[in-house]
């Protein structure tokens, strides 16, 4: 029995060692012979380690980034798209007015949420460039940031919430069909 149990014990250590091994391929000099690439080269010249420039970008002109996406596919139209669907929705001059307002108020708030984000972001960055990272501070700076992010999001949701209560049931199912989603 017992050159049974080593020999699973073996085999399991073998599996459990190439999977691991597959896991971080491409990270580092045990990928291939010598190799150094990364998937992160390049990167370290970011202004935001975490964000690309176009995350970046985005987040502080307050566009959506699928934050809303729970909403969009379950029959919570987003008011940016409202706008663009005006004519096929056949919005009333008071429906449209209120989404255009709608919109407007999202967009300031997600700009101010995507500015403290990218602030928050930048203070994470910051405490490893400067080598001042500890489990503490890092464990802080890290809930700000989720914080800011989650503020950025719900900018994004709420709009979706208000938007649906202003375009009545008709309109919804024809956004979702002209937006390519089920109706819901």
């Amino acid at each position: 029995m017992g050159r049974y149990l080593t020999a699973a014990v073996l085999s399991a250590t073998i599996v459990m060692g190439g999977a691991a091994f597959a896991q971080h391929a491409g990270h580092g000099p045990a990928h291939g012979l010598g190799a150094t690439a990364t998937p992160y080269v390049g990167q370290d010249k970011r202004g935001v380690a975490s964000l690309s420039d176009g995350d970046v970008a985005a987040l502080l002109d307050g566009k959506g980034m699928g934050f809303a996406r729970p909403a969009e596919l379950n029959g919570y139209p987003g008011p940016m798209h409202i706008l663009e669907l005006a004519k096929e929705l056949d919005l009333s001059t008071t429906q449209r007015a209120e989404i255009e307002v709608l919109f407007q108020q999202m967009k300031t708030r997600a700009r101010a949420a995507g500015e403290a984000y990218v602030a928050a972001e930048m203070a994470l960055d910051a405490a490893f460039k400067t080598r001042n990272a500890d489990t503490q501070s890092v464990a802080q700076l890290t809930r700000d940031a989720d914080q800011k992010r989650a503020e950025m999001r719900l900018s994004h949701l709420d709009a979706h919430i208000e938007a649906r209560r202003i375009l009545t049931e008709t309109q919804r199912q024809r956004y979702a069909t002209l937006r390519g989603y089920g109706t819901k």
